[in-house]
């Protein structure tokens, strides 16, 4: 007799799963094989010690249920029924399950920029923030490294994303896969941008791994995930 698996434990599974595939890969590829080439050079010169990657692995792992959680009240809960969720793919013309994608990316960056500079205030910080700037040097696997309460706040946006886009569960699927290479980028700790892309004026536009990493530096500035134009019309932006 085949058993279900439960839709949280499966929601969580897929979170969890595609971190470490994505997040292992990264660190097998720049922490192994490229660690002493010239090709790739990292932002900062030192790495993290183990106890740092064991920290990171072990608040994403927690970060994941969380998520699980999250996508079960989504999905399973009344509150599908109030949501734009929608699962004949034929309900929308095909060209629109691609540009649903862009949108929730869109939404997700503004979404992430002014949330993510709410738990940088100081009376949030500590408890919302501060496990997550640990990692002060990030590598691949700080990519879900949450506290609680921000993996909460971030794990909600699946809520919002469905009061206001249109989207098939394969879309939503796409797209946090999407969200999981940029994050992973992010905290990558090495820059794989050419220089000429990052003074072009389009590059200028898509936030960087170098920008990230002089957020965790820093502890300050480069609130955005995808762009840059959140942290440019706010000026809060910077390169050092």
């Amino acid at each position: 007799m085949k058993t279900q698996l439960p839709f949280g434990i499966f929601i969580f599974l897929i979170n969890f799963l595609r971190y470490l595939l994505v997040a292992g890969i990264a660190f097998f590829v720049f922490y192994y094989v490229f660690k002493n080439s010239k090709s790739f050079q990292k932002i900062q010169n030192r790495f993290p010690k183990s106890s740092d990657y064991l920290r990171e692995i072990g608040s994403s792992f927690m970060s994941c249920i969380i998520f699980g959680v999250v996508g079960y009240i989504a999905y399973k809960t009344p509150f599908y029924q109030f949501s734009l969720a929608y699962n004949n793919i034929n309900e929308y013309p095909i060209w629109y399950f691609w540009l649903s994608i862009l949108l929730m990316i869109l939404l997700h960056d503004t979404y992430f920029y002014w949330t993510h500079r709410l738990v940088h205030h100081k009376s949030l910080f500590k408890n919302f923030h501060a496990l997550h700037h640990k990692s002060h040097n990030p590598s691949p696997w700080a990519a879900f490294s949450f506290d609680p309460m921000e993996a909460v706040i971030n794990g909600c946006f699946q809520f919002v994303m469905m009061l206001l886009i249109p989207a098939h569960f394969n879309a939503v699927a796409i797209f946090y896969l999407i969200s999981m290479v940029v994050n992973v980028y992010g905290h990558l700790g090495y820059e794989i941008y050419p220089k000429w892309f990052r003074e072009h004026w389009f590059g200028q536009w898509i936030n960087t791994s170098t920008a990230h990493n002089y957020h965790h530096h820093y502890g300050k500035g480069n609130y955005g995930f995808y762009f840059t134009f959140w942290d440019k019309l706010m000026g809060t932006e910077q390169s050092k």
